[in-house]
């Protein structure tokens, strides 16, 4: 398990929405964090995911949320089950799904090779959870080890988590986050890399994975993004692979997605039916569409459902989909997956034959030969499916071109551009279904980003996508005024071109924080004379008074932030604690510390959360060193109210010395009392209602000589003590020696 801290959404013990105790934070992610709770009313153990709080206000992250919650219709078990998401009253949204020990194939990878068999039983399972999602329309874009736990540790009862969700952003984690895809790139299939997402694509994704876990080892996505283009268009090395595994993840892993098997139905079947060589009766067994992917978006998080070692999964009994087509699964015809029959090629040669004797008759052979007769003969060059081709400049590198072009011309212009740059192309003459003018088309699309910082030009057959960024404002402006909409001649795309200001000043931050700092000033780290680089985070801290203010902050600061991280790191806060902040003395802390017990129990409470029902003791613990003076104790809860725990009418004498009475060392002194006791001396004790949940602040003030004009009242209003407070801290301020403070928050059950 991972330690808590004070600034996490939920801690150990806390009960949420009156039935689920928190026991166990069980990993951190770059957009939510995974907690395991238990059902106080079942017993039964969940997993809860919850949105970090910069990230609870933005609708991105939420449609993400949600979309994975809408996974919860499917119903099988080796697809975790979702039930419901929801919002706490402080704003924390949270996704809960069922919770289920086991180790993840990504621990099970790092412990080296599994075995074929192992993993043909593995491969049933999760072809059978990817058939029920596939026969919902729904693709989970982003299958690796990590994201398959096997229950128990059995391969049977595999379970496939994380769908829809962003990903993680953390370093190392080999993630492409972008408008197009979230796979991770040793498992993405080739054609996620433009952006091409359907059912086939977890299959590949199934296969990869596979092949690794059977290795022990991650597949070899090479060091670039060239590389990757490269290795992605070969097939993966599966030499040493026992059959039938072997066959299996090659028919599976094919480059071309219609040359690979189409459906998790036709992984069933191949597992059924091993010995079986052609892959059109394969396939014919169990035909189904692949669907397109309409549910799957990309961000941001190292994120699993139940965190490191443990996993979700649906308790659901077997159904027909592992072993077959899924009920209900609409029927295709698999002519447009499967290659040309035998006599259909017999005859077009034929054809070939004839048509090369007609033109040497009518002395057309210079037209052949010029390929006048392409369209009639076939191509040129060999046919490229998909046809991609990707050019891209990263900044301060050379630019880098892999990929297939229709003509030497074409080859020779592009590499006469890359090379004149000190960069490398890596161009295949190739011929595809491509729009006559594509390769203009793609010479005009350069020309225009070339004076971009970092541009990248990804195309798939006539679909293009351009990203880049630059310093030039008014080149950013120029290029998306030209290309947002429509992308030169036939090329099929839009334009994504951000400008980044090389610093951002403190000068245009500051603003910012002074319109939101609603509980005293809002502190900007790391600034430096010239603001402010393109890799420096803007980290804030301080207080706000509600959560609502954190979220204005975050999103305000990230609209001008490009590409800069962004940490919120302030303390919530209410509007009545605030307003006392905002009079308080500005005084040192020192070492005097507030102590919590549980009256009722007797036990401590470091935490300072107190549950409806619960007897909040309090102890001021004065260190050795403080020996004389006096002490001010009070607390200031969500209503508004303050109560004076010392002095009051009740306990006049407030000298630190008498407090200590004789006592040397570190002495606890006891301001607020266990229920029982308090009955028996009249001291102040409280019990929490309902009435008044949310944080309160004990606020303790040492000074050489008494504050005020006299005893405040027990209580009071929040504004009449801050008035006060303000009055005597203006006449007497250098008689206040340290101010230190505790926040106590109270709960329901």
């Amino acid at each position: 398990m991972i330690e808590s801290r004070p600034g996490d959404a939920f801690q150990p013990g806390e009960l949420l929405n009156n039935t689920y105790r928190i026991e166990a934070l069980l990993g951190r992610g770059g957009t939510s964090d995974v907690y395991k709770a238990r059902s106080e009313i079942s017993g039964r153990l969940m997993a809860l995911k919850v949105l970090k709080s910069e990230f609870s206000g933005n609708d991105d992250y939420l449609v993400l949320l949600t979309r994975e919650e809408e996974i919860r219709d499917i119903r099988h078990d080796a697809v975790v089950r979702y039930s419901e998401c929801n919002r706490t009253q402080d704003g924390h949204v949270y996704l809960m799904m069922d919770y289920v020990e086991g180790p993840g194939l990504d621990r099970k990878l790092k412990q080296g090779p599994m075995s074929a068999e192992d993993l043909l039983v593995v491969c049933r399972r999760v072809a059978g959870g990817l058939s029920a999602a596939h026969a919902r329309h729904i693709v989970h874009r982003d299958l690796s080890p990590d994201n398959i736990i096997l229950k128990d540790g059995d391969p049977a009862k595999a379970v496939i988590i994380d769908f829809g969700i962003a990903k993680d952003t953390n370093p190392g984690a080999e993630t492409i986050v972008g408008n197009e895809f979230a796979g991770k790139y040793a498992y993405a299939a080739p054609e996620q890399l433009n952006g091409q997402t359907d059912a086939r694509s977890d299959i590949y994704s199934l296969g990869a994975l596979l092949l690794a876990n059977f290795r022990g080892a991650p597949p070899d996505i090479g060091r670039n993004p060239m590389e990757v283009v490269q290795k992605k268009s070969e097939r993966l090395d599966t030499s040493g692979v026992p059959e039938p595994l072997k066959t299996l993840i090659d028919r599976m892993t094919d480059p071309n997605p219609d040359a690979r098997l189409s459906s998790a139905a036709a992984v069933v079947a191949f597992l059924d039916n091993p010995e079986t060589s052609d892959l059109d009766e394969l396939e014919a067994t169990v035909i189904s569409p692949p669907p397109r992917d309409r549910n799957i978006s990309p961000t941001a998080g190292p994120e699993r459902s139940a965190g490191p070692g443990a996993a979700t999964a649906a308790p659901l009994d077997r159904d027909s989909v592992a072993e077959s087509q899924t009920p209900g699964t609409p029927q295709i015809s698999p002519a447009s997956a499967a290659p040309a029959p035998k006599h259909d090629r017999k005859w077009r040669g034929g054809l070939i034959v004839a048509l090369l004797v007609l033109l040497v008759a009518m002395g057309g052979a210079g037209g052949y030969f010029a390929g006048a007769f392409d369209s009639l003969l076939g191509p040129q060059f060999p046919i490229a499916e998909p046809y991609t081709l990707l050019v891209a400049k990263s900044d301060e590198e050379p630019p880098n071109a892999v990929g297939n072009v229709p003509s030497e011309a074409m080859r020779d212009r592009l590499s006469t551009l890359i090379g004149e740059a000190n960069g490398d192309a890596d161009l295949t003459l190739s011929s595809g279904d491509i729009a006559d003018s594509w390769g203009d088309d793609v010479m005009a699309t350069l020309d225009q980003i070339r004076a971009l910082d970092d541009w990248r030009l990804s195309i798939s057959g006539n679909r293009a996508q351009v990203t880049g960024s630059t310093t030039d404002e008014a080149l950013q402006q120029r290029l998306m005024a030209a290309m947002e909409n429509d992308l030169p001649g036939a090329l099929e795309g839009r334009a994504r071109i951000t400008f980044e200001q090389t610093f951002l000043s403190e000068d245009e931050i500051m603003p910012v924080l002074e319109k939101f700092s609603d509980c005293g000033p809002l502190t900007l780290a790391g600034s430096s004379p010239i603001g402010f680089g393109p890799d420096a985070p803007i980290t804030v801290s301080g207080r706000v008074s509600e959560t609502a203010t954190r979220v204005q902050l975050f999103d305000a600061l990230r609209a001008i932030a490009g590409e800069r991280n962004v940490v919120i790191d302030v303390e919530v806060l209410n509007p009545t604690l605030c307003l006392i902040e905002s009079h308080l003395p500005d005084a040192p802390p020192s070492d005097i510390d507030v102590a919590f017990r549980v009256g009722d129990r007797d036990e401590p409470n470091p935490s300072g959360r107190f549950f409806v029902g619960e007897n909040p003791v309090i102890d001021v613990v004065l260190p050795a060193d403080v020996t004389d003076g006096f002490l001010t104790v009070s607390i200031l809860d969500v209503s508004g109210s303050v109560f004076h725990l010392l002095p009051n009418l009740n306990r006049e004498d407030n000298a630190v010395a008498d407090l200590r009475d004789g006592q040397s060392g570190e002495v606890p002194v006891r301001v607020a009392y266990d229920l029982e006791e308090a009955a028996q001396n009249g001291r102040i004790a409280f019990r929490v209602d309902d009435s008044t949940l949310g944080k309160s602040k004990v606020i303790v003030l040492h000074s050489t000589k008494p504050l005020f004009n006299g005893l405040r009242p027990t209580s009071e209003s929040a504004s009449g003590y801050a008035e006060a407070l303000r009055e005597f801290a203006h006449d007497n301020e250098q008689t206040i020696l340290s101010l230190d403070s505790k926040i106590l928050t109270t709960a329901q059950p």
